[in-house]
């Protein structure tokens, strides 16, 4: 039997959200390496796009408007809207590849998968109806804590090596140079992220503030809030408890914001797209899991999971405490901060 001819154009499909996009990136120098003269590329919407655009292994970033497609049907601009729709769908489809990994595994990236005219399409736990349109479906793993254990049974599953499955994101000489600047001008820093999506991720607000302090005073670092812009009042409410609290948030595009969690000397933080960068960039991290729990094992040894397990927990979307939030209030300051100097020691100590 012969065997099939190796794919030579490969479309990637990770729609959102940032932290999944950031997991899903180890995949990049896999299929690379296991293909090194096919043409890669990844769509994806474009609050993510700039963690992709500057990596050498990927060919080509192909962004999808969502927004400005919404935008058009809302306004009731229907001809705008199916022109553009159609121009996108001819633009994808002349790439002609043979190949498509849905990553998402939901109705809209089987769609584009489909769409996309490759003949060979998989789909990494499809649901939503997406396996309809899918020839092969992937089953996630069921009982793998590590971080990106999906993404890294996908890759067994094609055959791609596994043995450097690290996260893999490219930042430019501008964000860079932005991040040292920063750091020049403020001092050794530890970067927070407080704020996510959910109210059943966040670590209560009182919180912060102690920590902060801790910081300071055992660790002397500066702590810094990173966040983006719908977090700016969250953020002034813990400026307004402590006001030596320094923040970036809302003044930084996503790949500064990478750029000074590369360049931080530790990041404490919820279940957030900015806090798997802190693993990904391999500085010492306190991930704080409680509703969700998307890993235990962080495969990094200077970056650790605090997570209190209850009989309702993960909830992930369905909350069912009230708002009383248990599993994050039983995560305690002097907890939080007794770890991060543990990892932070130890990494001094290497």
């Amino acid at each position: 039997m012969t065997p099939p001819d190796p794919p030579r154009r490969i479309l990637i499909i990770r729609l959102s959200a940032i932290g999944d996009v950031v997991m899903a990136s180890p995949l990049i120098k896999a299929l690379r390496r296991r293909h090194p003269d096919a043409r890669l590329a990844w769509l994806v919407e474009p609050a993510a796009a700039g963690l992709l655009r500057d990596n050498p292994d990927l060919d080509e970033v192909i962004v999808w408007p969502r927004a400005e497609w919404r935008a058009l049907w809302r306004a009731r601009r229907y001809r705008a809207w199916g022109i553009a729709v159609r121009a996108f769908i001819r633009a994808l489809r002349r790439r002609h590849f043979d190949l498509a990994l849905d990553l998402q595994g939901l109705l809209k990236s089987a769609l584009w998968a489909r769409l996309s005219g490759a003949p060979e399409r998989i789909g990494l736990g499809s649901r939503e109806g997406g396996a309809r349109l899918m020839p092969r479906v992937v089953a996630r793993p069921r009982d793998d804590a590590r971080i990106g254990s999906e993404y890294r049974h996908l890759a067994e599953t094609l055959g791609l090596a596994v043995g450097d499955f690290r996260m893999d994101i490219a930042l430019n000489e501008e964000d860079e140079r932005y991040a040292r600047d920063h750091a020049a001008a403020t001092g050794p820093y530890v970067v927070f992220c407080p704020f996510t999506t959910r109210p059943q991720k966040h670590w209560f607000e009182e919180r912060w503030p102690p920590l902060a302090e801790a910081v300071r005073t055992r660790l002397g670092l500066t702590p810094m809030l990173l966040g983006g812009p719908g977090d700016t009042a969250a953020a002034a409410r813990l400026q307004q408890a402590d006001p030596r609290l320094r923040s970036q948030v809302g003044l930084t595009t996503l790949t500064q914001s990478a750029a000074l969690i590369k360049h931080a000397a530790g990041l404490v933080g919820v279940d957030t797209g900015l806090t798997h960068m802190g693993i990904a960039f391999g500085i010492p991290t306190v991930a704080l899991f409680g509703s969700t729990r998307p890993y235990l094992d962080t495969t990094r040894p200077n970056a650790r999971v605090i997570y209190h397990r209850l009989d309702c927990s993960p909830c992930r979307r369905h909350p069912t405490c009230g708002g009383a939030y248990t599993c994050m209030r039983l995560i305690e300051v002097d907890e939080v901060a007794d770890m991060l100097a543990r990892l932070m020691n130890a990494e001094a100590r290497a």
